[in-house]
């Protein structure tokens, strides 16, 4: 027949697909190289036992990685994960559910919720003893899971157990999962949410936990039944049932709350983003200037609130704007307008800075000069003055030894002009910000530290 004719070229297409089909499995072949069945299922089972070494190991790595989280060090929890035994039992339920060993499965369920407690009551006592009680955020980045966390986890898994199948253990690959996975900082966070009695953070980090889990897991037994391993038999077909419909249940209960959290934060930051755009395009005034604006969202009713200096914004000028909202993706959203009071405002202090001086400059250009040069002569004075006599940094550090909750700080001696007085005062003006808020007896502590350093008698504080 003449589509079976070897001299047209459709009749080659067959050969290139198969050769195609050749290539694409040689190169993603997981055969080679694999390890002994055997000795896979013998190196998971040893690392589901928690005792001994292994318990001792996890309390250690439980302690380091609560300290690094109280003092929020990205190093020392990395470190924790590294050395953390945790991947052992949930690798063991994902293998055990792959050849259909309801043995190991059981043994790898007790050891997993052993370790659980162990880590639990671990990492409780140490946040409950330790006087830092502050949440840091690299605490909070393991209150709020989604749908990226099982992704990550999932992927992680898929790499562990198939670097974990092969003869020549690929070391880099088990370290690299320890810390993408992060099984260790998800159960500390827990303890601290139990020891402070936030139940908000404890359900937040135990459910990134159970994620992580569940999807080493899934990846585990998915992984090896693409590998082909033997299979035994349940006892019984109820028992089969069982075990399946457990896998399903626990799925949809790490799938379906993370994949809505992860909506709400892609919704968010769209949102975000589309006001910056209507912002940036579309609140150019003439005689006004945005100082601040505000991007709250929620699921029922968003709002964009703008903070303006100037003249008063005309109420048919805040409907025309409001017409524009629809084409930044902003219809849902209402506008907020505020003028003339920033009492419980943020204020941007340095857009509110260039929005005056650019109002100046439209009445008197040499004035604004005059200006110009008096201000940069200060700036140079203080710049000097700074440099020469206040070591900011040793101050810093000095601080933070006494208030470890200081987050930023700065220190200048400033000339004060007063208007009965043709000569300026030097006043030391400090500015700091905290995590948390101090009362009138720290504050006053602070002011004599000062003093006492500084040599100082004009203290000007300024805390956040």
């Amino acid at each position: 027949m003449i589509i079976n004719d070897p001299n047209l070229p459709h009749s080659k297409r067959p050969d290139v697909l198969a050769r195609f089909g050749t290539f694409l499995r040689d190169r993603f072949s997981l055969e080679e190289d694999k390890e002994e069945e055997a000795a896979i299922i013998q190196s998971i089972s040893r690392g589901i036992e928690f005792r001994g070494i292994n318990l001792w190991t996890l309390i250690f790595a439980i302690f380091i990685a609560s300290i690094g989280l109280n003092v929020n060090s990205t190093a020392v929890i990395i470190g924790a994960m590294l050395i953390s035994p945790l991947m052992g039992p949930i690798m063991g339920i994902g293998l055990g559910i792959g050849i259909n060993d309801l043995t190991m499965i059981q043994q790898a369920l007790k050891n997993l919720s052993i370790a659980v407690f162990i880590s639990l009551l671990t990492s409780t006592i140490y946040f409950f003893i330790s006087p830092l009680h502050i949440a840091q955020s690299e605490l909070l980045a393991r209150t709020s899971p989604t749908v990226w966390d099982a992704f990550i986890a999932f992927f992680g898994g898929l790499a562990g157990i198939v670097a974990g199948s092969r003869r020549d253990k690929i070391t880099n690959v088990v370290p690299g999962v320890a810390i993408a996975t992060a099984l260790m900082p998800p159960i500390c966070t827990a303890g601290y949410g139990l020891a402070s009695g936030n139940l908000y953070y404890f359900a937040g980090a135990f459910y990134l936990f159970l994620i992580n889990s569940v999807c080493i897991s899934l990846a585990t037994f998915l992984i090896v039944r693409f590998l082909g391993y033997h299979q035994k038999q349940y006892p019984t077909p109820d028992t089969e049932r069982r075990v399946r419909n457990t896998i399903w249940i626990a799925v949809l209960i790490v799938v379906v709350p993370s994949s809505y959290l992860g909506y709400q934060i892609v919704r968010k930051t769209i949102f975000e983003q589309n006001t910056k755009r209507f912002v940036t395009n579309e609140c150019n005034f003439q005689y006004r200037q945005v100082v601040n604006y505000m991007a709250h969202f929620n699921r029922k009713q968003s709002s964009v609130e703008l903070t303006l200096v100037g003249e008063p914004f005309p109420k048919d000028s805040i409907t025309f704007l409001r017409a524009k909202m629809p084409a930044y993706g902003l219809g849902d959203a209402s506008l907020v307008v505020k003028q003339g009071s920033f009492k419980d405002t943020e204020i941007d202090v340095d857009a509110l800075k260039n929005s005056l001086t650019d109002q100046v400059i439209k009445y008197s250009q040499s004035s604004i000069a005059r200006k110009d040069h008096t201000i940069d002569s200060l700036r140079r004075y203080i710049d000097l003055t700074q440099s020469t006599h206040l070591p900011v940094a040793d101050l810093r550090n000095e601080l933070k030894t006494l208030l470890p909750d200081v987050q930023t700080f700065t220190a200048a001696r400033s000339l004060v002009m007063n208007a009965n007085k043709a000569t300026p005062d030097t006043v030391m003006l400090v500015y700091a910000t905290f995590s948390r808020r101090h009362t009138k007896s720290e504050r006053q502590r602070i002011e004599k530290w000062l003093q006492s350093r500084t040599k100082s008698k004009r203290i000007k504080l300024l805390i956040e």
